[in-house]
């Protein structure tokens, strides 16, 4: 696969407190998060070589609206199912501060402070696992041009997967770096290794932060399917 960088975005997916973060909500109901605290390393460096190559970083935060009227009705899935993880729900942050479960504005949707947004990134919320669903993502992407989606975050087999299949649908190239995702969830990482095998096979490619790196130093080059992940 071959990418123009100007053509070209980071996509970071809810690399947020509430799933990487102690304290968090997936921390607070006893869900690993050690996968996805060991991706933050390789996904800052990734998202160093972009900034640096001019390419443009695009967060998402998954987070509702503080009366969770963007949640969807009682009886909806996406209500249902993160019923069981206390969304809402008034906590304390580690930092002492009040904050609420999965609630905008908040500690437990702020980006991990290793991964902090800077001057000129994009920043944007959703409530469902597709980045784009009901939110300015696409537009934001065809206004500038962009076609080619470096994608990074958790969880392997829900939002990123959710997110690149959306994006396949509207024809942009998805390259998932196998490093700066995570998947707490499957046996054995079951769901993590079954993502990357229909990433690959049938909604775009795959690569590792070292090889995307490589890619940007040693340019004009290609990147392209890691065959060990």
């Amino acid at each position: 696969m071959s990418i123009d960088t100007a053509r070209t975005a980071v996509i970071v997916v809810d690399m947020q407190n509430d799933f990487g973060s102690k304290g968090g909500m997936f921390d607070r109901a006893g869900i690993d998060i050690s996968g996805i605290q060991k991706a933050v390393g390789p996904t800052a460096r990734a998202i160093a070589a972009a900034r640096k190559a001019g390419i443009k970083v695009i967060y998402l935060k998954m987070a509702y609206k503080p009366d969770l009227s963007d949640a969807g009705p009682p009886d909806s899935p996406s209500r249902i199912k993160h019923h069981r993880l206390n969304v809402g729900q008034a906590i304390a942050a580690p930092d002492g501060t009040q904050s609420r479960i999965l609630v905008r504005d908040t500690w437990n949707t702020a980006i991990l402070p290793e991964l902090a947004p800077e001057a000129g990134d994009v920043v944007i919320y959703k409530n469902r696992y597709s980045g784009f669903y009901q939110t300015d993502l696409d537009k934001i992407l065809k206004r500038t041009g962009i076609r080619h989606l470096v994608v990074t975050g958790c969880t392997t087999s829900v939002c990123v997967d959710s997110t690149i299949r959306d994006a396949m649908f509207r024809d942009y190239r998805c390259l998932l770096l196998t490093d700066c995702t995570a998947e707490p969830q499957g046996e054995g990482r079951s769901n993590y290794h079954a993502s990357l095998l229909v990433v690959r096979t049938l909604l775009g490619w795959t690569s590792t932060s070292d090889e995307f790196i490589r890619a940007l130093e040693t340019r004009p080059t290609a990147v392209g399917d890691d065959p060990q992940n």
